[in-house]
């Protein structure tokens, strides 16, 4: 049943399912962008989740009920207008599997490190939530080979692009920042920018296949 949840004065929390499925944030994103229609300047920020939607709105222009209301019709015909969405994009994208954490994984999960890297590589993730730093996508379900707690001591720096995994997600770093998932590789491309639009190229919804590649096609990458 969905959930409309006062988050201080200026947020609403709607809670659209008690657990995330594979079509979910595909029908959050499309919700999205019809709250982002029917609010217009009501909108300060829209922040989907796993299984949520945060709506920021600006308190000198409206307040919880009054956003509720509007919602009212949007979330009546959400299922079904969720249906009729169109696919979800699909993005390859390279990794060099020379993380820092590969060998460690490797034992940890009773694997050689290519068995991990071949684990990796082979399920389909999508993109189910984009937090903690700017562009920075989770991915699920990681294969439950390679399911491992966080690291016990995080690193106070992770370099940017740097390929991760974490109990059952799998994501990169867009930016260098703090970090305690383990790191299995790197990425070439930028996937923050914030002059471009939109300035993430993964979306909740998306699906991301891991393209496997070597030093030297990884250099050729970064270098366009």
């Amino acid at each position: 049943m969905i959930r409309l949840q006062p988050i201080g004065a200026e947020a609403l929390l709607v809670v659209l399912a008690e657990q995330p499925y594979p079509e979910l944030p595909l029908q959050i994103a499309t919700l999205a962008d019809a709250a982002r229609r029917e609010l217009g300047p009501w909108l300060v920020d829209l922040v989907p989740g796993w299984t949520t939607l945060l709506l920021h709105y600006d308190l000198l222009l409206t307040d919880h009920a009054q956003v509720a209301e509007r919602l009212a019709p949007l979330l009546a015909r959400w299922p079904a207008e969720a249906g009729r969405q169109s696919p979800p994009r699909r993005h390859e994208i390279p990794i060099w599997y020379a993380g820092a954490d590969l060998a460690e994984v490797a034992r940890a999960c009773g694997l050689s490190q290519q068995e991990v890297i071949a684990v990796h590589c082979a399920t389909e993730y999508r993109v189910g939530a984009i937090g903690f730093a700017p562009g920075f996508a989770y991915l699920g379900e990681l294969d439950q080979r390679l399911v491992l707690p966080r690291r016990a001591t995080p690193r106070t720096t992770v370099p940017a692009g740097s390929l991760a995994i974490a109990e059952r997600q799998t994501a990169i770093y867009p930016q260098a920042s703090p970090g305690g998932w383990h790191l299995l590789g790197r990425c070439p491309w930028r996937l923050f920018d914030a002059t471009k639009e939109p300035p993430c190229p993964l979306q909740p919804g998306d699906r991301v296949l891991f393209q496997p590649i070597d030093a030297v096609q990884f250099q050729a990458e970064a270098s366009r």
